[in-house]
């Protein structure tokens, strides 16, 4: 059933577009009067401000979440030869970026109670040629990074965190995004923080970083056509920037209504047969999805779109049997 035939789609984007469209057209006619369409004011105004947000003191907008991955393991020097332990229940760009520099995708499973990488499998999947962890906060729930970052001190591997889905997830009041050396975010338009189109961000604390990912997102140029590095085309234009900007003093409020639906879906659906998203002590989820188990989920699917409420498979190919 397509999106806009259900009663309850799965996603409303143009729902909550409304509550702040004069606010972006706002924004978005300055920058038409200026015709500072790419790297404008705005861009760097979000960068300060998402920094901010996520407890770093660098933030480098870029072109989408894919690009953020791909731009952390080349400013990690990750490339031929090496290893990179990650997931094999995320989207496709978590391998893909992997494989854009010529590393290998080493998947580790997952906790089935959250989803995320089990942090007791990673240190056996450690190799002579493993160079970094890519731990991804699906679905809005950190992955236990407390673990993780002991894990990769004591074996000298960097971390990159996928926070595609988590925007203001926290452990212990710490934002996904600040634990690793970078942290990569997407803004395509259906994230919790989204955009009117792609977008993507990388954060990290380390300025040295933070100036080789500036360089890798403008075709490696500090001064217009001296070119320092290969770099790339993958810049986060303005009237993006404005989109999110605007967006970003309402991400709080929108991120306690998923809480507080979720609270109400929890309370309702307790004495089902279905596995339901779980709590855990300091961390805070942002449920970017509510996502549930079944033991007969394509029944339930159907059923559901009788009744147009639509459901959604997420991923319904793991990516550790995905071709190439």
């Amino acid at each position: 059933m397509p999106n806009d035939e259900a009663t309850i789609p799965l996603v409303d984007l143009a729902k909550q577009s409304r509550l702040i469209r004069d606010e972006v057209l706002q924004r978005m006619a300055r920058v038409i009067d200026a015709g500072r369409y790419i790297l404008g004011a705005e861009v760097e105004e979000f960068e300060k401000v998402f920094a901010n947000y996520c407890q770093v003191s660098h933030c480098v907008g870029v072109a989408n979440g894919t690009d953020a991955l791909h731009l952390a393991l080349r400013a990690l020097k990750i490339g031929s030869g090496d290893e990179v332990i990650t997931v094999g229940n995320s989207f496709a760009a978590t391998a893909f970026a992997i494989a854009y520099t010529g590393a290998q995708a080493v998947f580790v499973d997952i906790d089935p109670n959250t989803y995320n990488i089990d942090p007791n499998l990673i240190e056996e999947a450690i190799t002579a040629r493993t160079k970094a962890i890519i731990p991804v906060h699906l679905y809005g729930f950190p992955a236990p990074m407390h673990e993780i970052m002991d894990i990769a001190r004591r074996h000298g591997l960097r971390v990159i965190e996928d926070c595609a889905q988590s925007h203001g997830a926290e452990i212990d009041g710490v934002r996904c995004g600040s634990f690793g050396d970078i942290g990569c975010f997407s803004f395509y338009p259906g994230k919790n923080l989204g955009a009117f189109g792609d977008g993507g961000g990388l954060t990290t604390k380390d300025p040295d970083l933070a100036d080789q990912l500036h360089l890798l997102r403008n075709y490696g140029q500090r001064v217009k056509n001296q070119h320092d590095l290969l770099g790339y085309n993958c810049r986060l234009d303005t009237i993006q920037a404005c989109v999110l900007l605007t967006k970003m003093q309402y991400i709080e409020r929108w991120t306690e209504q998923r809480q507080q639906v979720a609270r109400w879906y929890a309370e309702e659906l307790a004495d089902t047969s279905l596995a339901l998203p779980r709590d855990q002590l300091g961390y805070r989820h942002v449920y970017h999805l509510y996502v549930v188990r079944h033991p007969e989920r394509d029944a339930l699917l159907a059923r559901l779109a009788k009744n147009k409420i639509l459901g959604g498979i997420h991923y319904p190919n793991p990516l550790f049997k995905s071709q190439p």
